[in-house]
């Protein structure tokens, strides 16, 4: 048998133990914000693991307080982002998605702090979300003159129905772990003293079920929820290439660096 070798980079870490793949996003200092390069690494990663028989579930997080951020808006991560027209972010958070949700292992999301934006649809692409009280889900592209990617018009109506999908999606509004756990947006939310074991008896159920009919299972049930996944990815895509070339874009961003209210002017 071959052996797989699984990529690494110092912003996104991947290690096999036990039966379990381990992928972590790795920039704490900014909550885990993205950058394509870890996006590519992530997805890169799990359409691996899909082939590996070492790979018994795949577990996402992030390191310190942070699960992820979404995509960077500091000036640099805006310079970086421009230098692509933006295309080279999304198209490689739409490969991770679509990695996760298509992966034959089980993937789960271990949420231990702050998910938001692209973060969100990473943690509901899989498909056991487990999150710490101190976490939150917030999809706060509005905010800045954007629209949710990353598939996460499909997935978070799948998970919550089209009311709630449309309330934290224009309003922006910051959803506890615990109200999260309400709605159906997660699997299950835990002490922050009660988390680690909580995810490791998770993870130890997975690792010894039966392989053949855990893949099955998920391959059905994803089948029969998320139909629309592909056309709102290609939606969204369109529309967000728009907006990222848009005044009220420009604006927003601006708006967060300097820490004021943005006054969005497109109509």
């Amino acid at each position: 048998m071959t052996s797989v070798s699984y990529p690494s980079i110092d912003d996104f870490t991947v290690d096999l133990s036990d039966g379990v793949l381990a992928v972590t996003f790795n920039r704490p200092d900014s909550l885990n914000s993205l950058t394509p390069p870890m996006l590519q690494t992530l997805a890169e990663a799990v359409e691996l693991a899909g082939t590996d028989p070492r790979v018994k579930v795949i577990r996402l997080t992030g390191a310190g307080r942070g699960f992820c951020a979404g995509a960077g808006i500091s000036e640099d991560d805006q310079t970086a982002r421009s230098e692509g027209g933006g295309s080279d972010l999304l198209d490689f958070a739409n490969r991770a998605v679509n990695a996760i949700v298509g992966s034959p292992k089980p993937v789960v999301a271990v949420v231990n702090g702050a998910a938001a934006g692209v973060g969100v649809s990473l943690a509901l692409a899989s498909d056991i979300v487990l999150a710490s009280e101190q976490a939150f889900f917030l999809l706060a592209f509005t905010k800045i003159g954007l629209m949710p990617d990353g598939g996460a018009s499909a997935l978070v109506a799948a998970a919550v129905g089209r009311i709630r999908a449309m309330r934290m999606a224009l309003l922006a509004e910051r959803i506890s772990a615990t109200e999260a756990h309400q709605w159906g947006l997660v699997t299950g939310v835990y002490p922050a003293d009660e988390f680690d074991a909580a995810v490791d008896k998770v993870i130890a159920t997975l690792t010894n079920g039966p392989a053949v009919a855990l893949r099955k299972t998920k391959q059905a049930i994803n089948a029969a929820t998320l139909t629309e996944l592909p056309n709102a990815v290609q939606r969204e895509t369109e529309g967000q290439l728009q907006l990222l070339a848009s005044d009220d874009f420009r604006e927003g961003t601006q708006a967060f660096q300097q820490k004021r209210a943005a006054k969005f002017t497109d109509a």
